[in-house]
């Protein structure tokens, strides 16, 4: 079973230099956040840790999909989503990780677990609206897009001839 400590680098042992990690991230992976608004999850996260004597920098990057339901058509499709986005860690007295792109641990800390940073980023990659490809190129056929053309032609027939008076007004 997949668990936080998962996502734990340890970078005390490591040596001074570029390091890489690899992670899927599937349902299992957004359920430890009780995140059930999509679901069947298949991405691939590569993580590049670059090592040095004050500083370190995870260089992040996602790649996979999510199966949404569009939300023109409400037909199930596969969302493609990727993110790149870095961290940089500093080490101080006190730890804060407030910061999305700066965190600060404490100097005696031996690990960095980035399980938080991915689900945010990725809960931020998921667009607001959704719309299946088919729906995008026009060749989605089905009852719900019978409707709405029937309904745009309704639309477009019924335009009160006092509006075309007002498009004069732009010339």
């Amino acid at each position: 079973m997949l668990e936080i400590k998962d996502f734990d680098i340890a970078f005390k042992g490591l040596s001074l230099g570029s390091h890489t990690f690899d992670y899927e991230l599937d349902d299992t992976f957004f359920e430890l956040f009780a995140y059930d608004e999509l679901n069947h999850f298949d991405l691939k996260a590569e993580v590049v840790l670059l090592k040095t004597e004050r500083l370190l920098t995870l260089s992040f990057h996602v790649k996979g999909h999510v199966q949404a339901i569009c939300d023109v058509s409400a037909e199930p499709f596969n969302l493609p989503l990727e993110r790149s986005f870095e961290l940089h860690v500093k080490f101080g007295p006190e730890e804060n990780k407030e910061d999305d792109e700066l965190w600060i641990l404490h100097e005696d800390e031996y690990r960095v677990n980035i399980a938080q940073i991915l689900y945010e980023e990725m809960v931020l990659a998921i667009p607001a609206k959704r719309i299946h490809p088919d729906v995008e190129n026009g060749s989605m056929e089905n009852e719900i897009m019978k409707k709405l053309k029937e309904q745009q032609t309704k639309k477009n027939t019924a335009i009160d001839p006092r509006w075309d008076k007002l498009k004069d007004l732009l010339n």
